[in-house]
């Protein structure tokens, strides 16, 4: 098909953004695309490429905009219940750490999902797969987290791998068995680490390789935070993970600086994310590495909180950035990417060009995918939005509502207002 018309087409070639060069969107005025076997052929103007593919099928994008499909490349989609009732508890003024210690926050998650079975969990997570997809973001990275347990991390393992299969929306899974200490090893959080270590990874190893052969491993993933997982018990994990063949990511600084992002540069990881509380050194040693520093701003957002990720001194140091939604039934109940962009551009200071960089390219290289996905270049797999309007600055501009018109994922056209069904 010749998808031709288009008011801007923001190819965003040339690979993953570092530094001052975030934004730069490469765009053709009345561009147009050719996409065959779901693939990206030929990328140009719409005159030169209706002249040169005179036989292909056309559509008309009508003068709007098209881009990459937006790459989420930190989620934790996949839980049960919610914590609605733990929200009206915040706003009405009870500390964090007195619902923790009543049995809420990501423990009470962790109860309901150890509970759930396989067909609730898919159930639960489907929806949010869709309102994902809906509002453009054509791969997302998924985490397990909420188990807590080898069983019951596998089991989410499972079910993300069935909703792989039968969305179009794809996803690069992660295990993130170090995602907090269980209630069970409460007084003993070093024994959990072991557990981690040398029990649950082992097992991860040999579970994919029977269940996952021809997909990529997962990545491994701790929280390396007060409370959760100390600098030490992160490195112990990771450079476990990495021995046997994972990549490696990490969640740090969201509350404190423990140094997690300097670990995840020297350790090779593909990203660090949150990255609130980030030193000065510690950013330095990211600019300095392949690690992308991913930036989560619906969850200060969500908490309320006034601190959001350094932007400016990681872009200053030469860094590579990226946003994703962090959506987790905790702080950040968010499956739109065009809300991140929107509050990236407000509290980290971005321009709608550099948030759109680091949700498609910069995204796509936090999982390892740039060469794949995240730009509009021939050779790449046609991973696409038409938007209902016709100037990408929109994006970031407006929030709340949904500027996407039509996703197409690897060559399939989607109608937003229609949902999964395809259509000619």
């Amino acid at each position: 098909m010749l998808i031709h018309s288009a008011s801007q087409l923001l190819t965003l070639k040339g690979g993953p953004q570092r530094g001052k060069a975030l934004g730069t969107l490469n765009i053709i005025s009345d561009g147009a695309v050719v996409i065959q076997d779901g693939k990206i052929v030929a990328v140009g103007g719409s005159e030169e490429l209706k002249s040169a593919y005179p036989q292909e099928p056309r559509m008309d994008a009508g003068q709007r905009v098209i881009l990459p499909g937006f790459v989420d490349p930190h989620t934790h989609l996949i839980w049960a219940g919610d914590r609605a009732n733990e929200f009206e508890l915040k706003m009405s003024g009870v500390p964090y750490l007195d619902i923790l210690a009543q049995g809420g926050g990501i423990l009470s998650t962790v109860k309901a999902t150890r509970t759930a079975s396989l067909e609730t969990l898919i159930a639960q997570t489907r929806p949010r797969l869709f309102s994902m997809f809906a509002h453009g973001t054509t791969t997302a990275e998924a985490k397990t987290g909420y188990g807590l347990q080898t069983a019951t991390e596998l089991r989410l393992l499972k079910a993300l791998l069935a909703l792989n299969d039968e969305s179009p929306l794809e996803l690069a899974i992660t295990f993130l068995g170090a995602h907090a200490i269980p209630a069970e090893y409460k007084d003993n959080p070093q024994g959990y680490t072991d557990e981690v270590t040398n029990t649950m990874l082992p097992t991860l190893k040999e579970w994919w390789q029977t269940h996952a052969p021809n997909l990529p491993p997962p990545f491994v993933d701790v929280f390396c935070e007060t409370k959760a997982f100390t600098l030490e018990q992160s490195r112990q994990i990771l450079t476990q993970a990495g021995s046997l063949g994972f990549p490696l990511k990490i969640h740090a600084d969201e509350f404190d600086n423990l140094g997690g992002a300097s670990l995840a540069a020297e350790l090779g990881a593909a990203s660090a994310d949150h990255l609130v509380k980030t030193s000065d050194a510690d950013i330095q040693a990211l600019a300095k590495s392949d690690t992308v520093a991913v930036a989560l701003p619906c969850t200060p957002f969500g908490l309320a909180e006034r601190d959001y990720t350094p932007a400016g001194k990681i872009l200053s140091a030469g860094g590579l950035l990226a946003l994703a939604t962090d959506c987790n039934p905790g702080t950040s109940w968010n499956e739109s990417m065009q809300m991140a962009l929107a509050l990236a551009c407000r509290y980290m200071k971005l321009t709608p060009a550099q948030a759109i960089a680091a949700a498609t390219i910069n995204a796509a290289h936090a999982i390892r995918r740039a060469e794949t996905i995240g730009s509009i270049e021939v050779g790449k797999q046609a991973d696409l939005l038409i938007l209902a309007v016709e100037d990408y600055r929109q994006l970031g501009y407006r929030y709340g509502s949904n500027l996407v018109k039509k996703v197409i994922k690897r060559g399939r056209i989607y109608s937003v207002d229609t949902g999964y069904h395809q259509h000619a």
